[in-house]
């Protein structure tokens, strides 16, 4: 179980390798990897800023990681979320879930992105033509949450 913030890019591939080696008991992994749009809601993205109180923002995704430990058997997971300003294209989030079965592997990563989206400390900010611009929470990404309950 592992969690990263950082401003640095990140490898899938080298991050899957870690996460299973020299493993046996693991039947499936699942990735998820979020990445900066071009575009949002008609508007046309230049770029993305993402802002986090460092220390707070760890501990957060750190407890969004053990409750999915709780509700699922897993083996391994991992989550890294980066900050500071991306292009479109940049990747934002990775969250990777090992388990005996794929379902727990699936649902577990489900769960994380959800509570990642609306529960993760992070701020973030669209650069548009017309200058940047806050996100604020959806109410499908609340609507998620409530699945989960």
């Amino acid at each position: 179980m592992s969690v990263s913030v950082q401003a640095d890019d990140f490898d899938v591939g080298a991050e899957i390798s870690a996460l299973s080696a020299g493993r046996t008991d693991i039947g499936a992994v699942v990735t998820f990897t979020g990445l900066v749009r071009d575009m949002a809601g008609g508007e046309e993205i230049a770029d993305m800023e993402l802002e986090h109180y460092p220390g707070m923002t760890e501990k957060a995704l750190a407890n969004i990681e053990a409750e999915a430990n709780t509700r699922w058997e897993l083996q391994a997971s991992r989550i890294i979320h980066r900050y500071g300003k991306l292009e479109p294209g940049a990747q934002i989030v990775l969250v990777a879930t090992a388990s005996p079965h794929r379902g727990d592997a699936f649902e577990a990563a489900e769960f994380i992105m959800d509570f990642l989206k609306s529960r993760a400390p992070f701020w973030k900010k669209e650069g548009t033509s017309d200058g940047g611009k806050w996100v604020d929470a959806r109410d499908a990404d609340e609507d998620a949450l409530n699945r989960w309950s």
